[in-house]
């Protein structure tokens, strides 16, 4: 997991733009205008997605468009897909305890009541 893809996300306004280059390639003024942002701000805020790789631009005459790179937000996915199996885990003994909660009179797992 690059730690550079992260820190470029934890901006609210980077986060703001990859969300809006989820539906296409965008100009920077596209970008500020949607976002009521100053083309300057969105320019620098778009030059460090740039550096982690998120996005990539493509010089159109005196316009640059911008649009997302896939490979950055598959690590991502890949790295929180390793933590699902112990969230489900965790689920599931929060399910099997709930079920001891609803059910009083049935011992909890584990405990065995001994016979005389």
């Amino acid at each position: 997991m690059n730690t550079a893809t992260l820190s470029a996300l934890a901006e609210p306004h980077r986060l703001e733009m990859v969300e809006l280059l989820r539906y296409g390639p965008l100009t920077v003024g596209e970008i500020a205008d949607r976002l009521q942002v100053r083309q300057p701000q969105v320019s620098k805020h778009l030059k460090v997605l740039n550096e982690a790789r998120i996005v990539e631009v493509q010089p159109v005459a005196n316009r640059r468009i911008y649009r997302l790179r896939p490979e950055p937000l598959q690590e991502l996915d890949e790295w929180i897909a390793s933590f699902r199996s112990l969230w489900e885990a965790r689920f599931d003994r929060l399910d099997e305890y709930l079920q001891e909660l609803q059910n009083p009179d049935k011992p909890p797992r584990g405990d065995k009541k001994k016979t005389p």
